[in-house]
């Protein structure tokens, strides 16, 4: 019965016309108490200062995962940038501090060599390599050429492109770097099987064998690509795109399916989605907005019915997206085999479930401004719950399983005894889009810098988008 009054409050609020108002921050059902208030700005700050403190101030190489050191993540680095913007603006640091910085990275990346050799270059055609090496930002081992990392990075230099808007020579350099940086980028070339867009490409090995399609956090990739300003791609793209989308129904919300929460949060860290639709939404009488709620509700349902019987799932404790985990293994519990896994894209949809008992906080923390009435008080009973052993000096780290107690398999993480395990490392792409969301949630920010870039608003127009804020 918990399950379907959850799905049945969602259900309230399915119609486009009872979406948040299409400007200024997204609204909560109920406002937020005391507690909550106090809790988001210290997890706001926290959550800042892991970009602040972590990341080359000379470079502007943010780690993919911290304390762990393994590389720097370029999608780490548009979550970096974004949240110069949201420090500056909440005081944490001055503007001065925050234009300093954002200068010096977009300098550094925009002289990074670019070309078609194997190894001695940062990027090809505009690209970036999905990971960078700290200590000269060139491509680390053999990793791919990346259409959605590079759209990570590029979202976050067009937010610092709108900000800086002031006359101070270090402002006007910042917004021709991240124009320079943009129109760099080659979208036509990477569609080796138009009108797609390719995942990657290799030096030597050529494209990828997958395009961008079915229903992921590619829509800010088929945004940008739409609006460049120099190598667009055309509007079938996006119909093509589309066309390749599941619609149903998981736990009584309908919606279009992708299992981890990070492809229903990615894109509207930077893109304001409501009151705005493109042919797609228009034939299901619903905004991109209202999807990632049903589809946040969802999950929290499921973790309510709890189908795996994992140790503590409910509704204060829930959450599946791509995140650290345990372990490698299979292991006999609860009477059956299970399968465990160490970073994997967890997720519940009717699209697929893949589920370890591992759940990560910024699943929830991703999806505030969606749904705050349920995402928060999970996130404050998290915090409370389990205090240092998942909230520490950056906030939350990355995820805790309160199944997982078999030492022996451990790979990574601690074991507490008598409650579970917990990661030791924050994750860039984890602790970034919970900032951001934080921040539209409370103030619109993020998404009222967006609204105003030509680029953003072209590339939406292109795909067809109308309504709401596009019409003003």
């Amino acid at each position: 019965m918990r399950a379907t009054g959850v799905v049945l409050l969602a259900a309230g609020s399915l119609a486009l016309g009872a979406c948040s108002p299409p400007s200024g921050p997204a609204q909560d059902a109920r406002p937020l108490t005391p507690r909550e208030t106090a809790f988001l700005d210290t997890l706001s700050r926290r959550s800042f200062d892991f970009f602040w403190e972590t990341t080359d101030p000379a470079t502007g190489l943010t780690p993919d995962r911290w304390p762990t050191r393994t590389f720097s993540s370029i999608a780490a680095v548009g979550f970096g940038l974004t949240a110069y913007v949201i420090g500056s603006e909440r005081g944490y640091i001055s503007r001065a501090e925050a234009r300093e910085r954002t200068l010096s990275t977009l300098r550094y990346f925009w002289q990074l060599p670019q070309g078609p050799e194997p190894s001695g270059t940062a990027g090809y055609k505009g690209f970036f390599y999905h990971f960078l090496n700290y200590g000269d930002g060139l491509r680390f081992e053999n990793v791919e050429l990346s259409t959605i990392d590079t759209s990570l990075l590029l979202m976050g230099v067009l937010t610092c492109q709108q900000y800086f808007d002031g006359n101070d020579p270090a402002e006007v350099e910042i917004r021709a770097l991240a124009d320079s940086l943009y129109r760099r980028v080659d979208w036509a070339w990477a569609r080796p099987r138009p009108p797609l867009v390719t995942m990657g490409w290799k030096p030597g090995e050529g494209f990828l064998s997958h395009d961008w399609h079915g229903y992921v956090e590619s829509m800010m990739l088929y945004v940008l690509a739409l609006g460049s300003p120099t190598h667009p791609v055309e509007p079938e793209a996006w119909q093509v795109w589309t066309s390749t989308y599941q619609w149903g129904e998981y736990y009584g919300q309908q919606h279009v399916g992708f299992a981890p929460l990070f492809g229903h949060q990615f894109s509207h860290a930077w893109i304001d989605f409501r009151g705005i639709q493109d042919a797609y939404m228009r034939g299901r009488g619903i905004d991109y907005f209202e999807n990632s709620r049903r589809a946040t509700y969802a999950q929290q349902a499921y973790a309510i019915d709890n189908p795996n019987g994992w140790t503590g799932y409910g509704e204060l404790s829930w959450g599946l997206t791509a995140c650290d985990g345990p372990s490698d293994a299979i292991i006999t519990w609860g009477g059956s085999d299970r399968e465990f896994y160490t970073y994997s894209a967890r997720g519940a949809s009717f699209t697929e479930v893949r589920d370890d008992g591992t759940i990560t906080p910024h699943a929830a923390g991703g999806s505030i401004v969606f749904a705050p009435e349920i995402t928060v008080p999970a996130l404050v009973d998290m915090r409370e719950r389990f205090g240092d052993h998942l909230f520490q000096q950056y906030g939350f780290l990355d995820a805790y399983n309160e199944t997982f107690t078999f030492e022996a398999e451990k790979r990574r993480g601690t074991i507490v005894p008598g409650v579970g395990w917990f990661n030791g490392d924050y994750l860039g792409i984890d602790v970034g889009p919970t900032l951001l969301m934080i921040e539209n949630h409370r103030s619109g920010l993020v998404w009222e810098l967006l609204r105003q870039h030509p680029a953003i608003r072209r590339g939406l127009e292109r795909a067809g988008f109308t309504g709401g804020w596009l019409e003003t």
